[in-house]
């Protein structure tokens, strides 16, 4: 992945874990994913150190664009012994692209430099493969260079959605399909654990190591929930299945996926196959438990509402909480979750209501209740469950844990129903 903004953070990789992964669908093993700064030399660097590698196919994205920082291209024609030129056809055929977006966008372009920078995404090193534009940027496949240890370059644009869009020309080309004849499908499997520490699992697998051969197994633990991911070829799915037995017969309700769903799916599914509704009232969540409930598509069916209650006289308006309530318990308090879920249950007219109320910090903590107190309560058909945790981390990392332990309670109290 090229650029300094991926390699400094401003700018997330999203292009990185998305080839992975279908890469992995076409029988690819991705051996390494390197992101590296706008600078030739490191470029440079990085495809030596790839082909030394004696990798069969190297994917570039970014450093496309039409400014000078964008040398991907000409960097990879070089390194190949591939000199560059403008392709004339090609120049016009992204000249009448940026014509078309500024005449729909408004903008106001500088005939001469957008000639230029049109001129410098058309350069082609020779004998490369032009994969056409999705956005403003052509990709490139360049074949490989000078010795046999320099695999076929593909180079991508950087916007993910360019990226995406380009993906099916890269992977149909003469040479990209060459390098992936003859692969079968990894297989990638998720199993989900709820509460079980990592060390937990890891002497699981230890114990089960004789019987798990070439299966190749990651775990991860991420907001409290336990990952074992595993890749695996087409002929060990049985081997993976006694994998799966062994898991849920060591931990029991404490898995609670082995079909990849994550607890927002299984949430969402299990509303909608009841026919249940929901209504959040949020207090240091300000709101993340609702967006995370209605980032499933047919949210609108189950979720009727949400309401944030940071105050205390938010709480007593929107969600019913009488004022003695809290100041006899507090703000974060069992009490006051408990009746924050009966509130939006009430004032949304909602199945299922869910409250939660804590001290997300980094002030506002006592001895007798700390930062990262939080007091959650599920309130629906079949009862109700409240759960009071201390959760580690800095203020994001208490608020987005608070909604993953939230979904699980719901989780808990729907599958009980």
């Amino acid at each position: 992945m090229t650029g300094t903004e991926v390699l400094t953070g401003r700018v997330s990789d999203l292009n990185g874990p998305w080839l992975a992964e279908q890469l992995r669908k076409a029988g690819v093993d991705v051996g390494y994913t390197v992101v590296v700064g706008d600078r030739p030399t490191d470029l440079v660097d990085v495809l030596d150190f790839l082909a030394r590698a004696r990798v069969d196919l190297i994917v570039t994205s970014g450093g496309l664009g039409p400014t000078a920082d964008d040398l991907t291209a000409a960097v990879v024609g070089d390194w190949q012994g591939r000199p560059s030129a403008v392709d004339p056809a090609l120049e016009q055929r992204i000249a009448a692209i940026v014509e078309r977006l500024s005449a729909r966008r408004g903008w106001t372009v500088d005939p001469e430099a957008m000639a230029a920078g049109t001129a410098k995404q058309a350069l082609v090193p020779k004998g490369a493969e032009v994969l056409e534009p999705t956005g403003t940027a052509p990709g490139l496949v360049v074949p490989g260079g000078p010795g046999p240890d320099r695999p076929p370059v593909v180079v991508l644009p950087g916007p993910p959605s360019e990226l995406q869009g380009m993906w099916p020309a890269a992977v149909a080309s003469s040479l990209v399909s060459a390098a992936l004849a003859g692969r079968a499908e990894l297989r990638q499997s998720t199993i989900r654990l709820w509460g079980t520490p990592e060390a937990a699992i890891a002497a699981t697998l230890r114990r089960l190591e004789g019987d798990l051969g070439d299966l190749e197994i990651t775990t991860c633990l991420r907001g409290g929930e336990l990952e074992v991911v595993t890749r695996y070829g087409v002929a060990l799915e049985e081997r993976y299945q006694r994998l799966v037995d062994a898991v849920r017969e060591e931990y029991g309700a404490a898995v609670f996926s082995t079909d990849g769903s994550t607890v927002d799916d299984q949430v969402a599914r299990l509303l909608s196959e009841r026919g249940l509704t929901i209504a959040t009232a949020e207090s240091c969540t300000a709101g993340l438990l609702a967006g995370r409930l209605t980032d499933a598509a047919g949210s609108s069916a189950w979720v009727r509402g949400g309401v944030v209650v940071y105050s205390n006289e938010a709480k007593h308006d929107l969600a019913d909480v009488r004022t003695e309530l809290i100041e006899r318990h507090g703000a974060v308090s069992e009490e006051v979750a408990v009746a924050l879920a009966n509130g939006a249950r009430r004032r949304l007219g909602a199945d299922v209501g869910v409250a939660i109320t804590g001290i997300a910090g980094p002030g506002g903590g006592t001895e007798q209740k700390p930062v990262g107190l939080v007091h959650l309560c599920v309130s629906g058909p079949d009862g109700r469950l409240s759960r009071a945790a201390v959760l580690p981390g800095g203020r994001s990392q208490v608020r987005a844990r608070s909604v993953t332990v939230a979904l699980h309670l719901v989780r808990e109290l729907l599958q009980a129903g």
